[in-house]
């Protein structure tokens, strides 16, 4: 069914959720208003949004070693007290985002992290690969646009499926934790090293 933006725009200034947020609510409860907030309370997603304004200047640093020396991973994530920190549920969500970042290699933690010129570039690239499609001009910046969400999923953690289980995504999973710990999180940073990495440019 047809979700309107006047109703999706109520339930976010309902519950502080995200537009994306809100529009999947509705569409999963069939445009039932209630039940959408139900939804995005049984998700984490409401209560978490809520919280986000919150300092975050309690947390941890975490790393972590995959087959056998060949990956390792050091994350930095922030809570509010360091009585959150201390938890199994926060340390249990720092070890699967280490896991996570060693298996998936995203290269930064969010979209906003990304470069303008790293961008621009990829948006030149997917229009040049669409200049003889004989599309109209606004098709392709569509398209476009497309290949950037696309690019940001691939590449950010936030917007990653998380490994353990696809059908969240990293920043899902984290409003989830939020929900849970009744606090404010955040995923300040994070390093990845891979055994050789960088070797072959120096090489060649």
């Amino acid at each position: 069914m047809e979700i309107s933006a006047a109703l999706v725009k109520d339930l976010r200034e309902k519950t502080g959720a995200g537009m994306m947020d809100c529009k999947r609510a509705l569409a999963e409860t069939s445009g039932d208003f209630e039940k959408a907030i139900d939804y995005l309370r049984k998700k984490g997603i409401a209560n978490a949004a809520k919280k986000s304004g919150r300092a975050t200047k309690e947390g941890a640093v975490y790393s972590y070693i995959h087959g056998e020396g060949k990956v390792g991973v050091m994350v930095e994530v922030n809570c509010e007290t360091d009585f959150v920190a201390r938890t199994e549920q926060f340390k249990q969500f720092v070890k699967d985002v280490s896991m996570h970042i060693a298996a998936a290699s995203p290269t930064w933690v969010r979209s906003d992290e990304v470069p303008a010129e790293v961008l621009a570039k990829e948006k030149e690239i997917a229009i040049a690969q669409m200049q003889n499609s004989g599309k109209p001009a606004a098709m392709l910046e569509k398209i476009a646009e497309g290949k950037l969400k696309k690019f940001y999923e691939e590449n950010c953690l936030l917007n990653q499926a998380f490994v353990k289980d696809p059908s969240k995504t990293i920043e899902q999973l984290l409003k989830e934790t939020i929900a849970t710990l009744g606090e404010n999180m955040s995923i300040r940073r994070f390093a990845r090293f891979a055994l050789g990495q960088g070797l072959e440019s120096k090489e060649a």
